[in-house]
């Protein structure tokens, strides 16, 4: 039986890919902070930074997938919260890479998360995985993300750099956090709306995780729909799900007030993502426009 292990399993993300994958019939183990709190899965203690008995988990396996990362989204973006989000990715990954140095029989593909917004604020740019990288905190949290996953490449295990957009899903994240406010008809979009959205509904990305594990891919993959909307757009067509108005907006100068810097990058600037990579690998969105995604999570 093939053996998958999750950094991260606890989370969004990793919750859903670690249920589809245990469906699938495979074994997997999750590497957690707290092993106690993964129910139905065998989960091994980990602190996200040191090296010791989890590394065994890693000896033999068909895939190594690394989700595990303090949330972005979380408020403003303080010095105390901008080296926890540094270190929760950077000196996780740098952990994972050294076991993976050191396991006997090196797992066949590691796949590392990474975000668009290794881009940075690019207006209206169509962005395939071949871009530059842009500036700002993100980019440079993102660029030296994946330069701690690329050293395993000098290992000869494929790896992917896994840069997802915003993942949509009604269980958390951005849209679990939007719902309350847009059932109550007070929803809107933020500052001019103009600024591009990439997402991807949970689903499809979990799918796309499974995807490059089984097709060995390796280097940037952008872990997007192929049909990105503006924050506008996003909002009527969330409205319409809920069959609610959604035209209030959120004044650009009050969201730099609440959230600062996170604000700048995430939330008034955005990046028009194309999934070029997935699509020529021959991967299937089952939900390739928002109003498809938005009415299957709503139901």
């Amino acid at each position: 039986m093939s053996r998958i292990v999750v950094a991260g399993g606890s989370g969004l993300i990793g919750q859903a890919l670690c249920q589809a994958l245990s469906k699938a019939g495979l074994e997997v183990v999750v590497l957690s902070r707290r092993p106690n709190d993964v129910p139905g899965l065998k989960a091994v203690g980990w602190d996200g930074v040191s090296s010791g008995p989890w590394q065994s988990a890693l000896d033999g396996a068909d895939a190594v997938v690394n989700l595990a990362g303090h949330s972005m989204a979380n408020g403003r973006w303080t010095k105390t919260v901008k080296k926890a989000l540094f270190d929760s990715r950077i000196l996780s990954t740098r952990a994972l890479v050294a076991g993976l140095s050191a396991a006997k029989r090196a797992p066949r593909s590691f796949i590392n998360a990474s975000a668009i917004g290794y881009y940075g604020p690019r207006d209206d740019e169509p962005l395939s995985e071949d871009a530059a990288p842009g500036r700002g905190f993100l980019a440079e949290l993102c660029l030296n993300w994946e330069k701690e996953a690329r050293v395993a490449e000098a290992m000869d295990i494929p790896t992917v750099c896994l840069r997802t957009g915003v993942v949509l899903s009604a269980d958390g994240g951005a849209l679990g956090k939007m719902l309350p406010i847009f059932r109550l008809g007070l929803g809107g979009p933020l500052g001019h709306g103009r600024q591009w959205m990439s997402w991807i509904a949970r689903e499809d990305l979990v799918r796309l995780i499974v995807h490059c594990i089984e097709k060995r891919l390796h280097g940037p993959i952008n872990g997007t729909a192929p049909h990105p909307v503006t924050n506008r757009q996003f909002t009527r067509s969330l409205g319409r799900a809920l069959h609610r108005p959604a035209f209030l907006p959120a004044p650009a100068f009050a969201l730099r007030l609440a959230f600062g810097q996170m604000a700048e990058e995430a939330l008034l600037s955005g990046q028009r993502v194309l999934p070029a990579k997935a699509l020529e690998s021959g991967f299937k969105y089952r939900y390739p426009n928002i109003d498809i995604a938005l009415a299957s999570i709503l139901g």
